[in-house]
């Protein structure tokens, strides 16, 4: 396994954690609700937190970490506010699915094998931190 594999996973982890950060910020800029608000701010920033994590690795890896989603993953984030709903429940499922679906099953798909034992660890919390802010939404609808 060489650091130039591991590198280009974790930028594409990076990726999709930027489209993350985008997405909420698409959520709260609909959001009314303050409570709702500061709840989806902070998983933003944690999920800012994740980014910084994670080029960082990259860095010490000597590598290059994108700077953003990407072309594809910019196309997904216009179509993504296009089509955002406004209703305060569909936008915390909309929230959950994008964090089940990218955030923590797609992470782990990405990830399966690939990594030196460092970056398994902080791929390891980035998804935990996922998981968790999924179960927070989660209980938002209940």
């Amino acid at each position: 396994m060489t650091n130039d594999i591991v590198i280009e996973e974790l930028n594409t982890l990076l990726r999709g954690t930027y489209m993350g950060v985008r997405g909420f910020e698409h959520y709260i800029s609909e959001l009314d609700n303050t409570e709702l608000r500061e709840n989806f701010q902070t998983i933003q920033q944690e999920l800012k937190q994740n980014a910084s994590k994670i080029a960082e690795r990259i860095q010490n890896l000597e590598g290059t970490p994108v700077d953003s989603e990407g072309i594809s993953g910019s196309m997904q984030s216009y179509m993504h506010k296009v089509m955002l709903p406004h209703d305060t429940m569909k936008i915390i499922e909309d929230a959950l699915e994008g964090l089940d679906k990218y955030g923590v099953q797609y992470s782990e798909e990405i990830v399966k094998g690939d990594l030196d034992a460092t970056s398994q660890q902080i791929v390891e919390e980035v998804l935990n931190t996922n998981r968790r802010n999924a179960e927070k939404l989660r209980q938002l609808l209940h």
